[in-house]
């Protein structure tokens, strides 16, 4: 198990800096958070951790918001237990539900089951939640489908589910490459699974591309994301906050990129952009 810091960040106001909190958070390697009274659980593998570039986060210099923290080292953390304590099922516009295991099935609505190696926090909800609400308008039948850092495979198994021909996930951590292979087998579905990152990508081609991931990875690699993408192909992006829509947009219209639909839960944004 990894040797994990707990940082205990109190936010006033709470809204809508505690998302706020959480994006920059996630940039600086943070993959993790328990959304508290008074502001944010937020949980970094030890060794990653660059005090530098936490003490530069630009939440610190804003004056309409003040926040303090504290932290504390917690080794040999169980990720499952803790992910059992605050894990909740997520219920996309009542058609499908993200679940684990242990929760009750839902009749009516399309299921996913998941169980992370990792905690789940709540700050990745709203946009797991508006990469299903978007893709639940999309015709996978027959499609080749890309996830780029797919995390759990939740999005790479609802394509599959959806018929998708074929689909493949990619994820850098080694984790997720492992749970992904455990949840396509407890959903029933085939997926094409591998670590790596963008520089993976060249031998294939794809008709939609997933990517919930943070604005820097995004930005880097949109322009390797549309040469993957066939002609008239569909790219999902999102693990994104408002303030970010701009500087991505940017990025996506030097590619060749048209906008097709945005959608924004709390704080987060989803973009649906066609090539």
């Amino acid at each position: 198990m990894q040797n994990y810091l707990e940082f205990n960040f109190k936010i006033s106001p709470l809204q809508p800096w505690n998302e706020i909190l959480m994006a920059e958070l996630i940039e600086i390697g943070f993959d993790s958070f328990t959304e508290e009274a008074e502001g944010i659980l937020g949980y970094i593998q030890k060794d990653l951790l660059n005090k530098d570039e936490l003490k530069a986060l630009p939440i610190f210099g804003n004056e309409e918001v003040k926040v303090e923290y504290s932290f504390q080292e917690m080794p040999n953390i169980n990720w499952n237990e803790e992910w059992e304590k605050n894990f909740s099922p997520i219920n996309i516009d009542d058609k499908v539900l993200i679940r684990a295991e242990f929760h009750e099935s839902v009749p009516g609505m399309h299921e996913i089951i998941i169980q992370p190696k990792m905690s789940f926090g709540t700050g990745h909800h709203p946009t797991t939640h508006l990469m299903i609400q978007q893709m639940m308008d999309f015709d996978f039948n027959g499609k080749e489908v890309l996830d780029m850092g797919c995390g759990t495979s939740v999005l790479a198994i609802y394509a599959k589910q959806q018929g998708a021909d074929h689909v493949k996930a990619i994820d850098i951590d080694e984790w997720s490459v492992e749970n992904s292979k455990e949840n396509a087998e407890r959903n029933g579905v085939k997926l094409d699974i591998e670590q790596g990152t963008a520089d993976n990508l060249g031998k294939e081609n794809y008709d939609i591309i997933l990517a919930n991931i943070n604005r820097n990875i995004l930005i880097s690699d949109i322009s390797t994301y549309v040469s993957v993408l066939n002609d008239g192909g569909k790219l999902l992006l999102s693990g994104l906050c408002f303030f970010d829509v701009d500087d991505i947009m940017e990025v996506c219209r030097e590619n060749g990129l048209e906008l097709k639909k945005q959608l924004q839960r709390e704080e987060w944004v989803s973009l649906l952009l066609e090539k």
